[in-house]
């Protein structure tokens, strides 16, 4: 049936192997501030896709607490299709350092088998964990995976 639309949820890990940030305004000390941060994560599970590139837009609050918004490009595979996509990702974190996200991919970003991709997901992180579980229920079409398949035979 062309244009089945196939809904799938699945989860797995993701862990950080670089966060590069960097004070924007007003200073260091300072709050409310502004901060930009460069991380690069490796998904594991559902999503298998290494060395992403990620850019985060922080606000500070206080010393500890704040929100975020970010993109994130990832390229591997989704339950074994291959191909790249975004997400576009807001959260906050807390006193504790625990950090709520939720993500959705952004329309058009996917190529490859992940033509079609939509979806949304989340993660909560906390201090200290070296691999956060994440979670990402998402649809594509049949007929777009199965057209990208044959245009690169």
């Amino acid at each position: 049936m062309p244009g089945t639309i196939r809904t799938v949820s699945t989860t797995g890990h993701f862990t950080f192997a670089d966060w590069q940030e960097r004070v924007i305004a007003p200073g260091e000390d300072a709050n409310p501030r502004l901060a930009h941060a460069s991380v690069r994560n490796t998904f594991t599970g559902g999503i298998e896709a290494a060395g992403t590139n990620c850019e985060y837009s922080i606000v500070y609050v206080t010393a500890k607490t704040g929100s975020f918004s970010g993109m994130e490009l990832l390229t591997g595979r989704v339950e074994g299709r291959e191909g790249s996509f975004a997400v576009e990702e807001r959260g906050f974190f807390g006193e504790d350092g625990t950090v709520h996200c939720t993500f959705e991919v952004v329309p058009g970003s996917g190529s490859g088998e992940l033509t079609g991709l939509t979806g949304k997901g989340g993660f909560t992180a906390r201090h200290g964990e070296t691999a956060v579980e994440y979670r990402f229920a998402y649809e594509l079409t049949e007929e777009s995976a199965r057209t990208e398949l044959r245009g690169s035979a």
